[in-house]
């Protein structure tokens, strides 16, 4: 229910029910100040998404999956929805004073997150609403906000903003075209080395801000690899990734589950190892569900040989195949080929497939052409 005090600014109820959901949610951050900075995230985009899908008949939904945007949350204030084709973020205080706009540095200046709008929301707990007290685009933060180094904050005066979130969507409908953003410069990429030298660093959870502890350029460069972020949140919450093989040997159902993995059984005779020995593998596999160009598929990962491992995409709709032009590609944790990493279908096929040996220790990066939706590039440690 939403509830309108100003004729300018949307408030939003905030249930009891709602509120114990998003604290559900976040009880993973590493920290209680993490803890609390998820909450607020959660909180906001639980309730600020219902209402727009109310107001909107383009698709409202999370920017990316529900743990991309629970590790960004608990690095960065800030989380980002789609409305059809372009991205809002919502940038959650619990200030009173509602002067001014504080934006993290990384929502303005890393190319792969700029967003189209951005929403100034105050969060009352205790009186159980929140407030979008105003919105601005990427456009005019770079042209006008001032920009804090302390903090990396750009900060733009209430004056700055347009309080009626209706004149977003009335903008949407009738300039469509509007341009919104402005080109920012690339962040220059980092080696591997330098990434998990940086990951063992910020993961001290001592460091209470690791958004400040190091150059922007370098923060950047490490958040905008998915598998890296991934990887710094889960030494920051203490989580240490077991191999795949573990996972299928052990009852890791949560843990798999956390990152979109499940356990299903195969059976070995099936899969066709090299030379067709028989195997005393585990009979289970690894599979995750993916939604490709709007339709079902499923990959699954298999054990064939004590060093070699069979990576599987297969359509989940019945009678399906897998169209022409899609490509199932593997790549090494710095994101690089190698001999026999892909398999493209030329014409539709019933599944794409690779066979990789693998050293105990080493890890792999999944791709698939096209993009699945929410796809977070992670690393599978073998």
């Amino acid at each position: 229910m939403t509830l309108l005090f100003d004729p300018t600014q949307l408030v939003i109820e905030l249930p009891e029910s709602l509120q114990q959901q998003a604290w559900s949610k976040s009880q993973n951050a590493a920290t209680p100040n993490s803890r609390w900075q998820s909450y607020l995230n959660q909180l906001t985009l639980d309730a600020f998404i219902p209402c727009a899908t109310e107001e909107q008949e383009a698709t409202v939904k999370p920017w990316l999956n529900s743990q991309a945007l629970a590790n960004i949350s608990e690095l960065i204030n800030g989380t980002a929805i789609r409305l059809g084709d372009a991205r809002l973020v919502l940038i959650p205080s619990e200030a009173e004073d509602i002067e001014e706009l504080r934006l993290p540095q990384e929502w303005v200046d890393i190319p792969e997150w700029v967003a189209d709008y951005y929403l100034a929301v105050q969060v009352n707990i205790d009186a159980g609403f929140i407030r979008v007290w105003g919105y601005t685009t990427h456009k005019q933060i770079k042209n006008t906000a001032i920009y804090n180094p302390t903090d990396r904050t750009y900060t733009l005066d209430d004056t700055d903003l347009i309080a009626d979130l209706n004149a977003l969507w009335v903008a949407r409908e009738l300039c469509p075209e509007e341009k919104t953003q402005v080109a920012v410069s690339p962040i220059a990429a980092i080696s591997p080395t330098q990434a998990n030298n940086l990951i063992q660093r910020l993961g001290n959870t001592e460091i209470l801000l690791p958004r400040l502890a190091v150059p922007f350029t370098l923060w950047a460069a490490l958040l905008q690899n998915s598998a890296w972020r991934n990887g710094l949140v889960e030494k920051r919450r203490g989580m240490e990734r077991v191999s795949v093989l573990n996972w299928l040997q052990t009852e890791a159902a949560n843990l798999v589950a956390e990152f979109g993995w499940r356990q299903v059984e195969f059976q070995p005779s099936t899969v066709g190892a090299r030379g067709d020995t028989a195997i005393a593998m585990p009979h289970n596999a690894l599979a995750k569900q993916l939604t490709i160009a709007g339709r079902p598929y499923e990959l699954k990962i298999l054990p064939i040989e004590a060093d070699t491992w069979r990576f599987e995409l297969r359509s989940l709709a019945l009678g399906a195949m897998i169209p022409g032009g899609f490509t199932l590609r593997l790549l090494t944790e710095d994101r690089q080929g190698f001999e026999g990493n892909e398999d493209t279908a030329t014409t539709p096929v019933e599944m794409l497939y690779l066979e990789v040996a693998l050293e105990t220790g080493e890890g792999l990066i999944w791709e698939i052409d096209p993009t699945p939706e929410d796809y977070q590039a992670e690393v599978l440690r073998f």
